[in-house]
């Protein structure tokens, strides 16, 4: 019956604000154009994002795809209330993987979902994508938003990333001529980067401590600071090695699993490789990590980097070529083992680790 008034339902009132929505991505559009490359440039407010490859300067490239989160690590964002880097985690945990293959990242898309979109922490989510990506040396060129109310509860979200690299066909890592007597070289982490968060809150707990107290391994910063430091992002040194010497066989990303389950990944069934514990210098939170939890050194090299987050693979004769590279880029390589002949085990240690 007409001029009667109407009850109907909105999607609003269901809790899902598109205003909202729009609102951040006109707010996030300079975060995102600041991540221009050659190839890209990184507008976004379209169906899907481009990548022109030949701009990029490719011939006749192999693409290499990797998609990733942040894990329980976002928990601490949220409860902080600092959501200003953990994007720079999400960018990392994808091109890290992408440049282990040998391929430059070019490109990156990110999924943000959450209960309630609260548009100042979104764009501060974003604002540490877009400074991931220029760590990287990759665009921003889309992503999603989305609000779920009913799936989330209160203030939680969660972040997944998406990108996409490319490398010259027969140029792909690992190769296939790791020998006994290559040299391993390990590319220092900033922390506990974005594994093992689960196990890490638990210890929090164990140690009474709140996030906003001063750290016990880095007194002039908050737990929750020192704990949120952002994943290290190896791309741009690694690159320039890769390109400025030809003695790079091998790199290894120490995400989850540690040592144990990442190396294997990357090494020909008829070799091992030995880890010298000794050269390792661990960040002082995986020592306070060890002491709070009293988790094991096999626990420990199994769930956390422990102090390298990345491991290269080097013919013996470039292994000065390599370190000089890697150093001009600020990677600041230790040497780190050696690849032997494979014995009952791929990986073994020596030495400790000096918590």
């Amino acid at each position: 019956m007409t001029g009667e008034p109407t009850h109907g339902m909105t999607y609003a009132q269901a809790g899902v604000d598109i205003d909202a929505g729009n609102a951040m991505v006109e707010t996030i559009k300079p975060l995102v154009r600041a991540t221009r490359r050659p190839g890209a440039d990184a507008e976004i407010g379209g169906f899907g994002g481009l990548f022109d490859l030949k701009a990029a300067g490719f011939r006749d490239p192999i693409l290499v795809a990797a998609n990733d989160g942040v894990g329980t690590k976002v928990k601490i964002a949220i409860e902080t209330g600092r959501h200003d880097t953990i994007g720079v985690d999400l960018v990392a945990m994808c091109v890290n993987d992408i440049i282990v293959q040998g391929a430059e990242p070019l490109f990156f898309l990110d999924y943000f979902a959450t209960a309630k979109l609260v548009p100042g922490i979104g764009t501060d989510i974003v604002r540490g994508i877009a400074a991931g990506c220029r760590l990287a040396g990759c665009a921003l060129i889309g992503g999603e938003t989305a609000e779920m109310p009913g799936l989330y509860d209160g203030a939680d979200y969660d972040l997944a990333g998406f990108s996409v690299g490319a490398a010259e066909r027969g140029t792909l890592l690992p190769r296939g001529n790791i020998v006994p007597g290559d040299v391993v070289l390990g590319l220092p982490s900033s922390g506990v980067h974005s594994n093992g968060f689960s196990l890490v809150r638990r210890i929090v707990e164990r140690s009474g401590l709140s996030y906003d107290d001063p750290a016990p391994f880095e007194p002039n910063r908050t737990l929750g600071e020192a704990l949120l430091e952002p994943t290290r992002i190896y791309v741009k040194p690694l690159l320039a090695a890769l390109k400025s010497t030809d003695g790079i066989k091998a790199l290894a990303h120490i995400t989850g699993g540690g040592f144990p389950d990442n190396l294997p990944r990357v090494l020909p069934d008829a070799v091992g490789i030995v880890i010298d514990l000794d050269a390792i210098m661990p960040p002082p939170v995986f020592g306070w990590l060890a002491e709070i939890g009293q988790v094991s050194e096999p626990e420990m090299l199994r769930t956390f980097n422990c102090g390298i987050g990345m491991v290269v693979v080097v013919s013996p004769e470039s292994v000065g070529a390599v370190s000089k590279a890697l150093d001009l880029g600020g990677a600041s390589p230790v040497r780190l083992g050696r690849i032997t002949p494979r014995g009952p085990e791929p990986v073994t240690f020596e030495g400790r680790l000096a918590f």
